[in-house]
């Protein structure tokens, strides 16, 4: 059987068994292959149905033997994901099941798939842009709701909504501009200088509020940097592992147990956190410890949020508030009494000015205060509208050429240049928009987006 290099095929679930398995086919010859491969039960063929209906059947191995009882469906371009013909087989999740499929459908004539394929496709044949197209990644590797709802909403088209407005109210400032250099005979309003400085100025403090919202996609995507530190059996681990909700790390009563730094994601108050345990803090002549002491100082710096830990069942010291100074100094910081399910010590007077402090309990598992005040750092209103913010370095760096190029506009306004001497800056930032969206973007930067995508999606 020849082989079709424009039709691709690709397992489409996780490896590893699992109730349901899925074989995807997209390109001209998708529904012949899926034919080829699969007897319907009833009388009539795949094609007798109608597109998007599910036929049972046997699904067929290189040698025509049946080898599972699935569920088959077909799409015709452009109605389709990838805008191509398309079939996709729903199969019981066995690994050698669709192992044996796959290996039907090159038999059948299909080739495999390259990662993000399906998806790049889908950009190439207009089904979607480029930044709707990211977001298919992003949602495949939410960590967290928020994030969950900010990619979904990206992948609607929030994001490419926001894009296009900014680009088509300077097209239609460039529009203005042409009708009034190209047609002066025409009885066509030239602009005022202070009416092209307001379109401008519009158009550059929307591309400022789309950079703003860039730090807190990276935040929803990476989850915000948690260092979780204090003095020996603060509780640190302990508290990692109630956070999580289960035993990520070792405790002991031994000072110095947590000789490293443990990273783990969880949500908490609705936030994404990226959790580092670390060690406790303190002068040691160990050199192990002492790696694990440094490695704890570098964590406080590289942090979005720090929790300061002291055991509120022991009298607090003085180098637990030098160390609560020099959180403050970094990050915001919460101070977290532990082991709220003991008798509390005294807490002493001190002369500084606390930041939020709450009492948790990881015995007990009570954690509620914390959840609350790692709410209230980072509030729900302060993510934006969900999908309308950039999530990562290509996007903010394209954004801000466009942005630069609208600034540089307004000054040479401001300088006493002519209209038509700014069509060059309004032209760039319309060029680094169509880069956001995929309507001006090189085939190197394409090839490095859908590379990280996995195979079959």
């Amino acid at each position: 059987m020849p082989i079709h290099p424009d039709t691709i095929a690709a397992i489409s679930t996780p490896p590893g068994p699992g109730a349901i398995g899925i074989l995807r086919l997209s390109g001209p010859q998708a529904v012949p292959i899926a034919e080829r491969c699969f007897k319907p039960l009833g009388r009539k063929g795949l094609r007798d149905h109608a597109p998007r209906e599910l036929v049972y059947g046997d699904l067929l191995d290189s040698g025509g033997q049946a080898i599972d009882r699935v569920l088959c469906t077909y799409s015709l371009g452009p109605s389709s994901y990838t805008g191509e013909d398309t079939a996709e087989f729903q199969c019981h999740g066995s690994p050698m099941v669709l192992t044996l499929g796959l290996e039907a459908l090159f038999a059948a004539g299909a080739r495999q798939a390259r990662a993000g394929e399906f998806t790049r496709r889908a950009f190439l044949n207009g089904r979607l842009d480029l930044a709707q197209a990211e977001a298919v990644g992003d949602l495949l590797e939410a960590q967290s709701r928020e994030g969950a709802r900010h990619a979904a909403g990206q992948l609607a088209g929030a994001l490419s909504k926001k894009i296009g407005d900014i680009y088509s109210a300077l097209v239609d400032v460039m529009a203005h501009f042409h009708a009034v250099l190209d047609y002066p005979d025409e009885d066509i309003d030239p602009f005022r200088l202070e009416t092209l400085d307001e379109a401008l100025a519009d158009q550059e403090g929307e591309l400022n509020v789309l950079l703003a919202s860039c730090g807190r996609g990276k935040l929803l995507r990476d989850g915000v940097p948690c260092a979780i530190v204090g003095r020996p059996n603060a509780g640190k681990s302990s508290l990692l592992n109630a956070m999580l909700g289960w035993d990520r790390a070792i405790v002991t009563d031994v000072p110095g147990t947590t000789r490293d730094t443990v990273e783990e994601r969880c949500e908490l108050g609705g936030v994404p956190l990226r959790l580092i345990d670390t060690a406790g803090l303190r002068d040691t002549e160990d050199p192990v410890e002492k790696l694990g002491v440094e490695r704890s100082r570098r964590a406080m710096k590289e942090a979005g949020l720090i929790l300061v830990l002291i055991d509120a069942s022991q009298p607090a010291q003085e180098e637990d508030f030098a160390l609560l100074r020099e959180a403050m100094a970094l990050a915001p910081t919460i101070l977290v009494w532990t082991k709220g399910d003991l008798p509390s010590a005294p807490i002493p007077v001190v002369n500084m000015e606390l930041p939020p402090s709450v009492t948790v309990s990881a015995r007990t598992r009570y954690l509620d205060e914390l959840c609350q005040e790692i709410s209230c750092a980072f509030p729900q209103d302060l993510w934006w509208g969900y999908g309308q913010i950039l999530t990562n370095a290509r996007q903010e760096e394209a954004a801000s050429r466009a942005r630069e190029a609208v600034h540089r506009a307004r000054e040479a306004l401001t300088a006493g240049f002519t209209p038509d001497a700014l069509l060059a800056d309004v032209e760039e930032a319309l060029a680094a928009l169509g880069e956001l969206t995929g309507q001006s973007v090189r085939e190197d930067v394409t090839d490095r987006i859908f590379s990280k995508f996995c195979v079959g999606k």
